[in-house]
């Protein structure tokens, strides 16, 4: 990719010789070999934008010798020259009056730095106030710094916003002959024969010799910014050293036919240098490409053809005149060689002299000191005669515009030159500079992942937040599905051009309007390389056979052995070498992505256990829907967007693991997932993942498939158990918004276990509705029913009388189809089962299961039911009479009888029943009446048990009823109260006898507690021994007393 348009012709037939040039605003300044100054104003047109030049004035004899260097300082409006070692300041427009630095007597060369500098104030005021105390704060101030290399010493002039500051020297232990600013606090000397590295704080140098270690070239990635300083090279005698500033941290010094890259540290500041086929007559810079004139018969004419020289083809021949090479600092590539004469849009008009077609010196002529374009060169024939009649001529050299220059580079391919450059360029010249590294670094990421660099290029779409549907796209169809996208179409799909074929990309690096033979001896390094790289033979690669060669010191990487040449060839055509190592960082990238879209998803309230049922599948979206999904953050993305990108990053989650680690997909299937079933369930199937295939189906909550798959995996067992055990699990855990689907899946496994199946609707883990499930069952099996009913109403605590009622509608029901069909096993069973339910629950309706029960022969049940409604006496009676169950009756007299209620009476109603039937009957119902008289006698009423006693049953038959009857009680209550008197008394005896006791004190007596003799004292008796004390001392001995008795 040429990066500058073919040079223009500016001026021609300078009969003096151009020393010096420098640039300042619409003014060009050219010194001249006589010290003459001639001025020109440069306009632009207005047609075509070129620049037209035009001489505004001459200052002839400004200096009485050669001008070897000119500059300007902005802050003091002057131009700075450089003649008959003297340094002179000259005012403009006046240039008078001149200032010469006395000081700087004996110099060599001088170099300007300017740059923005926070300075902290000086002084502060008398009475500082409380800001004062605070951290002082620095004033943004412009600095320019003069640096003049004398005779063994370096002289320092200085401005701070256009006020001089003090001089400064420092001795040197050599002269300086070029200077190169580091920044605005270091400088790089060149000497005549080493380099030193200059601290201007300090005022010290420190010397480095060369040649230093240095590798092989190799193309060098790494952005260059923030030049600030440029010194524009004087031309003196070519022995002169070469010194170049790159950029604050690195300076290019040449030694020989190398190139070197210095930091401010004096140590090399990259691992690979520049090497020409023979040292350069001049070089220069212009952000960020380095120019450099090779002389005549050093570059070669055809250099992919001269690079395979074979019997029948020549030696390689060369370009006969002097050339300018123009090398990436970026890449240390060659970007452009152009050879002398230059080919002009308007050198078709203009007469062409016999001697034009000879050679020139070329001498480059730097702009200006901020590395800018356009830069400037002087050609003088070498040919004296020629010289003399033509003069010389000045040319300028247009960089392309940064977008045209990005934009080559992109289509060629070269997506890490692109970036590099781009980070050279300031923001406020290129407003889309960041879109555009957006783009060119997705797309660099995808050159990455071609080479196999997959963690560099996953990293780089992680940062990006790179829409993952074409992250995924970049792997092949086993992982990405049909979102795959071949290799050819990777690059389209990121946004950039197809990449040229190496045919159309390796063989020109000239302007547009260059020949096809000048074409022919230009070549871009990179295609050149990749060219030769894919040729191999028996001996080696043809890098390696040129090695040592002058093209080969132009390839990049010309150190590299064979075998590493050819290995590194045959790599760069394998997409992918590795695809479990590519997986295993698409995996990386996953895992990293998942839980962001997770919480971003979560933020607002949208989880795949309350949506991933109700979204369009994956399927249902195109390709290219998913494709135009936005490059964003995920705050900046729609709840749809975000949808999708779960989708497409948990479906290639699963596909991933199904390639490099199986086992993880269980546990994957099991947690809550985005994943599109259809893409995956396939491959889940031919691996035999049967288990993470009904996890997969369970979470996207696709019962059906899960069902019938575990349906299909039964047939194959032979075992009740493990047949239907599965199935009957996973429906267990089905809430009942999947009623209808459990109801039919559940026909199958009753059909094979009734027992079993009946755990589906007994789960603890969810609450189905018991209506339609009692329906369903009932339906099927009224036996399945009423066990179901049983289970809800015994274990679940169901109050609603309906279940009550429809479970004994269904004993009952149950019951007579049993005498039906006279299944007299399944009768009895059914029907003891009612008469419990009957007996012990009161939540049913029992005046509606009487009205239907009121018509059959289950006597005991209409019996219960009459009791439950209060009718006892029609309950005994079917007892009785219908059943003639006389312990049955008893017991139910039992059951219902309570002393002093409205039940009081019920044994005396049974005797009526026995000794009165209201119906006529065969059976001898005195014996009962008797052994009831006998054995409940104290709950029958004496009086009207002897009247329902007929006149033939003796007093021998009622003996015990008559003597129970007719006892008297032992104890009358007058007596029981006439001895709790007397007891009474007996006690109030007592007391008055102990309250009544004496104590006989005397003049002998000693009180207990303090031992002292009482005497006439106040004395205290303490009950019941009556010990006497001084009345001051009861308490203590009271207390005494107390604690011995306890």
């Amino acid at each position: 990719m040429p990066p500058f348009l073919q040079p223009k012709l500016l001026v021609s037939g300078i009969k003096e010789k151009a020393g010096s040039l420098v640039v300042q605003g619409d003014r060009l300044y050219i010194g001249t070999s006589l010290g003459n100054l001639h001025i020109y104003g440069l306009k632009e047109k207005q047609d075509d934008g070129a620049e037209s030049i035009q001489l505004v004035e001459t200052k002839k004899n400004l200096t009485r010798r050669s001008i070897e260097q000119l500059g300007f300082i902005k802050d003091i409006n002057s131009l700075v020259l450089l003649s008959e070692s003297l340094v002179t300041l000259f005012p403009l427009p006046s240039f008078s009056p001149p200032t010469p630095l006395i000081k700087a007597k004996a110099a060599f060369s001088f170099a300007i730095h300017t740059s923005v500098q926070h300075i902290l104030p000086e002084s502060k005021d008398a009475h500082p106030t409380d800001a004062d105390f605070s951290k002082p704060k620095s004033i943004p101030t412009l600095v320019t710094v003069l640096m003049v290399g004398c005779r063994r010493k370096v002289v320092i002039y200085s401005w701070k916003d256009g006020e001089p500051q003090e001089v400064k020297e420092a001795p040197l232990p050599h002269s300086p002959r070029a200077i190169a600013f580091l920044g605005p606090d270091t400088a790089c000397f060149a000497y005549p024969t080493d380099y030193a590295m200059f601290s201007i704080p300090a005022m010290t140098a420190v010397d480095f010799t060369t040649p230093l270690p240095v590798t092989a070239s190799t193309t060098a990635m790494g952005a260059l910014s923030g030049l600030t300083g440029y010194m524009t090279l004087g031309l003196g005698a070519k022995a002169k050293p070469s010194l170049l500033q790159v950029s604050d941290s690195e300076a290019l010094i040449i030694k020989d036919n190398e190139g070197l890259f210095i930091g401010p540290d004096t140590k090399p500041a990259r691992p690979s240098n520049i090497e020409w086929p023979v040292p350069p007559d001049e070089i220069a810079f212009v952000k960020p490409y380095i120019f450099s004139v090779l002389p005549a018969g050093t570059v070669p004419a055809h250099p992919i053809d001269a690079c395979i020289p074979s019997a029948s083809q020549p030696a390689p021949s060369f370009i006969p005149t002097t050339v300018v090479q123009i090398r990436s600092s970026i890449s240390l590539q060659t970007s452009q060689i152009i050879p002398f004469p230059f080919d002009t849009p308007d050198s078709g008009s203009r007469p062409v002299s016999p001697t034009s077609i000879l050679n020139a010196s070329v001498r480059l002529l730097t702009a200006s000191p901020s590395a800018k374009s356009p830069l400037f060169l002087v050609t003088t024939p070498i040919d004296r005669t020629a010289a003399a009649v033509e003069g010389s001529s000045i040319w300028e050299f247009t960089m392309k515009s940064w977008v045209e220059q990005i934009d080559e580079l992109v289509v060629m391919g070269q997506y890490a030159d692109a970036l590099a450059l781009l980070d050279t360029i300031e923001e406020a010249v290129l407003p889309d500079k960041e879109q555009r590294r957006t783009r060119i670094r997705a797309l660099n990421a995808v050159s990455q992942f071609r080479a196999s660099q997959f963690d560099a290029a996953i990293d780089t779409f992680i940062d990006l937040d790179f829409n993952p549907a074409k992250v995924v796209a970049l792997y092949p169809e086993s992982v990405a599905g049909r979102l795959s996208v071949p290799p050819e179409g990777w690059i389209p799909l990121y946004g950039g051009p197809a990449p040229l074929p190496v045919d159309d990309t390796s063989s020109v690096m000239l302007g547009e309007n260059a020949t096809e033979s000048e074409k022919g001896s230009t070549f871009n390094d990179r295609s050149a390389t990749d060219l030769l790289d894919t040729i191999t033979t028996g001996a080696g690669s043809i890098r390696g056979r040129l090695r040592g060669t002058g093209l080969g010191m132009l390839l990049p990487g010309g150190a590299k052995d064979d075998d590493t040449a050819s290995i590194s060839s045959k790599r760069k055509f394998v997409l992918h070498d590795d695809l479990h190592r590519s997986v295993e960082t698409l995996v990386r990238y996953l895992a990293n992505y998942r839980p962001k879209l997770d919480g971003a998803l979560r933020a607002v309230n949208i989880t795949p256990q309350n949506q991933s049922h109700t979204i369009s599948p994956l399927s249902q979206a195109s390709i290219e829907e998913l494709f135009a999904l936005p490059n964003s953050p995920l705050s900046a993305l729609t709840p749809e967007q975000l949808l999708r990108f779960a989708q497409i990053v948990d479906t290639a989650l699963y596909k991933s693991y199904l390639i490099i680690r199986p086992a993880l997909l269980g546990s994957l299937c099991r947690v809550p997932n985005w994943c599109e079933v259809s893409e995956v369930e396939e491959d889940l199937r031919a691996r035999g993942k049967f288990a993470e295939m009904r996890d997969l189906y369970n979470g996207k909550k696709m019962h059906a498939k899960a069902l019938q798959l575990l349906r299909d995996l039964s047939e194959k067992e032979t075992d009740m158990e493990d047949k239907l055990e599965p199935s009957i699990s996973y429906l267990r855990k089905l809430g009942p918004e999947y009623i209808d689907q459990i109801f039919d899946s559940s026909k199958w496994i009753i059909e094979q276990d009734r027992d079993m199946a009946f755990q589906i609707f007994t789960s603890e883990d969810v609450e189905l509705p018991r209506q339609a499930v009692a329906n369903y069952l009932e339906n099927i099996d009224p036996m399945l029913c009423a066990r179901y009913l049983e289970y809800v109403i015994e274990e679940g605590n169901e109050d609603s009388p309906a279940f009550h009622d429809r479970l004994a509608d269904i004993y009952f029901s149950m019951t007579l189809a049993a005498k039906k069909r006279n299944d007299e096993k399944s009768r009895k069973e059914v029907y003891g089962k009612l008469l419990k339910f009957i007996d012990t629950n009161d939540r049913f309706g029992v005046d509606r299961l009487y009205g239907r029960l009121s018509s059959t022969e289950l006597y005991e049940a209409r019996a219960i039911l009459l009791g439950r409604l209060g009718r006892h006496d029609q309950a005994l009676e079917l007892y009785v009479y219908k059943l003639q169950d006389y312990l049955k009756a008893e017991e139910y007299c039992k059951r219902v009888y309570q002393p002093g209620t409205d039940t009081s009476s019920v044994f005396l109603t049974l005797l009526r029943i026995y000794l009165r039937p209201t119906v006529k009957t065969t059976a001898d119902l005195l014996q009962p009446a008797l052994d009831l008289i006998h054995r409940h006698n104290p709950r029958l009423d004496a009086v009207e048990t002897l009247q329902l006693l007929p006149p033939l049953v003796t007093a021998e038959d009622v003996r015990a009823f008559l003597i129970e009857a007719l006892r008297a009680p032992i104890f009358d209550t007058r007596v029981v109260r006439n001895i709790s008197k007397a007891r009474n008394d007996q006690l109030s005896r007592r007391l008055i006898a102990l309250q009544s006791k004496r104590v006989k004190v005397t003049d002998s007596r000693i009180c207990p507690q303090c031992h002292k003799r009482l005497g006439n004292s106040v004395i205290a008796v303490h009950a019941p021994r009556g010990e006497v004390t001084h009345y001051q001392c009861r308490e203590l001995f009271s207390r005494r007393l107390n604690e011995t008795r306890h």
